[in-house]
């Protein structure tokens, strides 16, 4: 397991921006596109803020399609909106067009099969996205693959709409989420961890017996994962 540690999370984030950037350049010199999947959440905010501080054309940014792991069942306007976040922190500055957000304010299940739908017809089946990017709950979730919740099962589908009911989601909901097996032939994954509140899901999950059901985030394979952690989420780890 590659886990990369850093004192806090302005350090976490500078270090994940030279990544994605290093990520971005290559896709589109081997490709000539860079398919990204963005996290929700407020761990990412800082990495979007600090890539949209380069200027615009010190990375390929008219070759990057952009994607999204999960979303809450809100409009895009909304504060809770991931696609809200990541349009304030990164899209907007950057005047990234490309962008194919998950409609949170449509009926769960269609959106989540129009989802489905467009990213096997723009990846191919199974889809290869560039790199995905992944936070983690306290929880050990990652996406909306909450503990316990039916998309944990999954193995067909590359989108659901997983009801959940959860003290981090403050009660029953069900949101839009990419399944573990739509992460599984991505180029690159990088998880983003930062708090002292995940000290003990981070431990579990990565040292800890193997237990998905419990803790999610166990879910995620592929070729390249990283996890980007912070000293206060890294400080129950044991090397």
């Amino acid at each position: 397991m590659n886990v990369q540690r850093y004192p806090d999370l302005d350090a976490l984030s500078r270090a994940a921006a030279e990544d994605v950037a290093t990520i971005v350049r290559t896709a589109v010199g081997d490709r000539g596109v860079c398919h990204v999947a963005l996290a929700g959440g407020s761990t990412p905010k800082r990495l979007y803020e600090l890539l949209a501080a380069r200027r615009r054309t010190e990375l390929p940014w008219d070759e990057v399609v952009v994607w999204f792991g999960d979303e809450r069942p809100v409009p895009p306007n909304h504060p809770d909106s991931n696609y809200g976040m990541a349009k304030q922190a990164l899209l907007a500055p950057l005047g990234l067009t490309a962008v194919h957000r998950m409609h949170g304010e449509r009926e769960p299940e269609r959106a989540a099969v129009e989802y489905d739908t467009l990213l096997r017809d723009r990846l191919g089946d199974p889809p290869e996205l560039d790199l995905v990017l992944l936070g983690m709950g306290s929880d050990g979730h990652t996406l909306s693959l909450f503990p316990g919740t039916p998309a944990l099962g999954e193995t067909t589908k590359l989108c659901v709409a997983n009801p959940i009911d959860s003290p981090l989601t403050k009660g029953p909901t069900t949101r839009l989420t990419l399944t573990a097996g739509a992460v599984a032939n991505a180029r690159h994954t990088r998880f983003l961890v930062a708090g002292a509140d995940k000290a003990e899901a981070l431990a579990t999950v990565l040292e800890g017996p193997r237990a998905p059901e419990r803790f999610p985030a166990q879910l995620i394979r592929g070729a390249d994962v990283v996890w980007f952690v912070d000293a206060a989420a890294a400080r129950r780890l044991s090397t």
